[in-house]
């Protein structure tokens, strides 16, 4: 509950103190709107599009840097060109032996204010001031398992790791790691997307930035799944 209090009291100040400069889209009419002129801003959803896809919602458990649960549903959305983008890049890495395992897509704005209550470090954790590129549906954070097996190859770190480790050119590690996060890159990269510098498993969709932010609960997207 204290938590919850705190949360309310941070969104409210970022959202006072930077009502000028950010426009967080928080009602249903307008998203239905933006794709009833563009059907790019419809947000997909990855588990009836990417049949191919492994998920690990990590958010939606306590597995994740904040010991908490912070998405009621373990869901994951995208925008249209972002969710064909990462099935182009899922089928090329198919062919190769391996999936693309999903650890977090959209993510409500609210969900930014309470990551930097806890970890206020805008190196990591996106700054609720500007918002983040996961807030717009353009941001995929993932990695790479066995086709096969669904094993996670070996990757430099483990998600969410707030290291130096996990800039995707650090290099001081064995060469097999350093092989499974080029390719990884190398993929994603031949698809439009880029790769964050300091998270190996963070990528950004080119474009991003015509994509408002958005504060639409899963709930609600859910509901309006059948927009065309």
């Amino acid at each position: 509950m204290k938590l919850k209090f705190l949360t309310l009291i941070v969104l409210f100040v970022f959202m006072s103190c930077s009502e000028d400069k950010l426009d967080v889209q928080s009602q249903v009419e307008d998203y239905v709107a933006d794709v009833k002129k563009n059907p790019d801003f419809k947000m997909i959803d990855l588990k009836e599009f990417g049949k191919n896809l492994k998920f690990d919602i990590r958010y939606a458990t306590k597995n994740n840097f904040t010991k908490t649960i912070i998405y009621p549903e373990a869901e994951a959305f995208a925008r249209k060109p972002v969710a064909e983008a990462l099935i182009k890049a899922n089928d090329s890495l198919l062919k190769l032996g391996y999936r693309i395992k999903v650890f977090d897509a959209y993510r409500p704005y609210q969900a930014t204010v309470k990551f930097y209550e806890v970890y206020p470090d805008t190196d990591f954790v996106a700054d609720p001031k500007f918002g983040s590129r996961h807030n717009r549906g353009c941001a995929i954070d993932l990695t790479l398992v066995d086709a096969k097996t669904g094993l996670e190859i070996k990757m430099p770190t483990t998600y969410d790791d707030f290291t130096e480790k996990a800039h995707p050119d650090y290099v001081d590690l064995p060469e097999e790691i350093i092989k499974n996060r080029d390719l990884l890159i190398e993929v994603m990269t031949n698809f439009g997307f880029s790769v964050y510098p300091s998270e190996w498993w963070h990528f950004d969709y080119q474009g991003w930035e015509r994509y408002p932010l958005m504060d639409l609960s899963f709930e609600e997207l859910q509901k309006t799944k059948k927009l065309k």
